[in-house]
């Protein structure tokens, strides 16, 4: 397909293990790529996908499509025009019970999301909760990660399920998973801001991003959304109703509101996909950076191999790849909130 000479733009949505090689393929063919999360989760194959976006000068844009919700986007609209102050710290997770589904032998192909679970422990799927703290902190943009270190708890969820499920099934009765039931990750940027990444796919909590995100005017925090502002009540309670509207309201993203009839018709996952498609295309079609480059995705993906080996050594600092090469300290602006 990829030889052809009329596609411009493959988008990618395989299991994780064929995301570097469909990608550097298609990149070797001058064709875009847009591929999903996590872009990969090997340290060679994230500099492969720099290295050669770089050199065939295409796009290759790892799709985290929850930096188009309509929650994220009011509050990277607060917080580029300063509504909670200069920020410096943020919490952010990828909290979804999929222990169900991880076992079940029609879901995921091949069962493949429980083997990870088998051979390796880490931060797996970082890229939810912290694609758009990176774009509210200007990541690659001004601030850069600088290390990073993960503890992993006790597994015990998939060992005691394991037992329940059918006998039939491969891993009925298996013990030892490596992935522990929660992954916090804590992550140092070169402003010396604190970023929380939890990961944990097999407890039962419910759904949440957490999406907390703090300044010195002001703090937010998701599921559900809620703001406090030192100019009411001197942040000593969240919003009420009334004045929490006001904000929403006044700080809605443009983009949301003109992609508006699209989203109720087209939906995905509450409008966040349709509006990254549109987005992507659009940005492709007029010659516009796209909102996450190759950059973005190698450093929101390299949490997940980091944290292997932070674990696997004892909980140790470790430190972030620097893929934009010294780049990162000349301020860009994110193209999300300025050509719509």
């Amino acid at each position: 397909m990829i030889k052809r000479d009329d596609i411009d733009l493959v988008i990618i949505s395989t299991h994780w293990e064929y995301h570097t090689t469909m990608s550097i393929e298609a990149m070797r063919n001058k064709i875009h790529v847009a591929v999903e999360v996590p872009a990969a989760y090997i340290l060679d194959d994230l500099w492969a996908l720099v290295d050669t976006a770089e050199e065939m000068q295409v796009n290759c844009m790892m799709m985290e499509n929850v930096c188009y919700g309509d929650e994220e986007l009011w509050l990277l609209n607060m917080a580029q025009q300063g509504v909670l102050g200069t920020l410096t710290y943020a919490e952010c997770a990828y909290i979804h019970n999929l222990r169900e589904l991880m076992f079940s032998k029609d879901y995921y192909y091949n069962m493949w999301r429980i083997r990870h679970h088998e051979e390796r422990d880490g931060n797996f799927y970082p890229t939810h909760g912290l694609g758009p703290v990176a774009q509210y902190m200007d990541i690659n943009r001004g601030d850069s990660f600088v290390n990073m270190v993960s503890m992993s708890s006790l597994q015990a969820s998939l060992d005691e399920y394991s037992k329940q499920i059918e006998s039939t099934n491969e891993f009925y009765n298996r013990t030892g998973y490596k992935h522990g039931d929660m992954v916090n990750t804590l992550i140092k940027t070169a402003k010396g801001r604190n970023i929380l990444v939890q990961h944990d796919v097999v407890t039962p909590r419910p759904y949440n991003r957490i999406n907390a995100l703090a300044g010195t005017k002001g703090y937010h925090e998701g599921y559900p959304s809620r703001l406090s502002l030192v100019n009411i009540d001197k942040g000593h309670r969240w919003l009420n109703e009334k004045d929490y509207k006001v904000y929403w309201d006044k700080y809605q993203h443009p983009l949301w509101t003109k992609l508006k009839e699209g989203i109720e018709k087209y939906g995905g996952h509450g409008g966040m996909d349709f509006v990254m498609i549109y987005r992507i295309i659009d940005c492709l079609n007029n010659g516009w950076f796209l909102d996450q480059d190759v950059y973005d995705g190698a450093a929101w993906s390299v949490v997940a191999p980091l944290s292997t080996i932070s674990i696997e050594l004892g909980s140790i600092p470790v430190k972030f790849p620097d893929y934009t090469r010294g780049k990162w300290n000349e301020f860009r602006e994110l193209g999300i909130l300025k050509n719509i």
